[in-house]
């Protein structure tokens, strides 16, 4: 752009056409099953599920939680589905048929097609396997295929190491640390956020595919290739 005779820079153009806000909907993969989140139907699953892990770490850089009895942890959950933004997901163990943690879109701005995945909670039965990482690939898949967004935010407390990691394994880039962010539970928060893009999506798919592919998976359950070997990101 010139103005006053100086030729300035100024980003490309961008077809001006809204993303579709997200939606109360099923996703399905092989396994598992992202519904929304029900209070009634996913309570007595997720209650459980989280009495056996010390709270100091399910709980630790979650905005909520811990909860002390079942009627305040019913209560977080009523909030949470009837949120419209976060919008919360259950994440349902396919094999199990009960939820085994929870996951929500949120800072949802469809004029600017930017859409965030938080709030992620992962009960012990769901860390570290490949449901979790089904889950991740359901949701981005949703937003860049079905909705049109063209951002997929992750942000995470910095000092949250294991997010940290997760971000780069899926294949989110590093953006910085937004410094003094937040307040939360009476604590500072610096804030890490991570990206992908619509453009990078295609790739990222591709890994996601072929690690959650059988294939990839001993009769002892062991995967044969990292995802983070298949995003290029080493040592992670």
């Amino acid at each position: 752009m010139i103005e006053d005779g100086i030729a300035r820079p100024i980003g490309p153009r961008v077809k001006v056409l809204p993303a579709r806000r997200p939606a109360r909907t099923t996703l399905q993969g092989r396994l598992v099953t992202l519904t929304p989140l029900d209070p009634v139907t996913h309570s007595d699953a997720l209650y459980e599920a989280t009495r056996g892990e010390p709270a100091d770490q399910l709980w630790l850089y979650l905005f909520e939680g811990p909860f002390s009895n079942r009627a305040d942890f019913d209560s977080h959950l009523q909030r949470a589905a009837a949120s419209e933004d976060p919008m919360f997901f259950a994440i349902v163990d396919r094999a199990a048929a009960r939820a085994a943690g929870y996951a929500a879109y949120m800072r949802i701005e469809p004029a600017h097609r930017v859409i965030e995945v938080g709030s992620i909670l992962y009960t012990p039965r769901l860390q570290r396997t490949p449901l979790a990482t089904e889950a991740m690939y359901l949701m981005a898949r949703h937003i860049f295929e079905d909705l049109g967004y063209r951002r997929y935010e992750w942000k995470c407390n910095a000092l949250n190491a294991p997010s940290r990691k997760a971000a780069l394994r899926f294949g989110f880039t590093f953006e910085g640390i937004f410094r003094q962010h937040m307040i939360v539970k009476g604590r500072n928060r610096d804030t890490a956020w991570f990206s992908m893009l619509d453009s990078e999506w295609p790739a990222r798919k591709a890994s996601f595919e072929r690690w959650l592919d059988a294939s990839n998976f001993g009769p002892d359950g062991r995967q044969k290739i990292a995802l983070s070997a298949l995003n290029d990101l080493s040592g992670v």
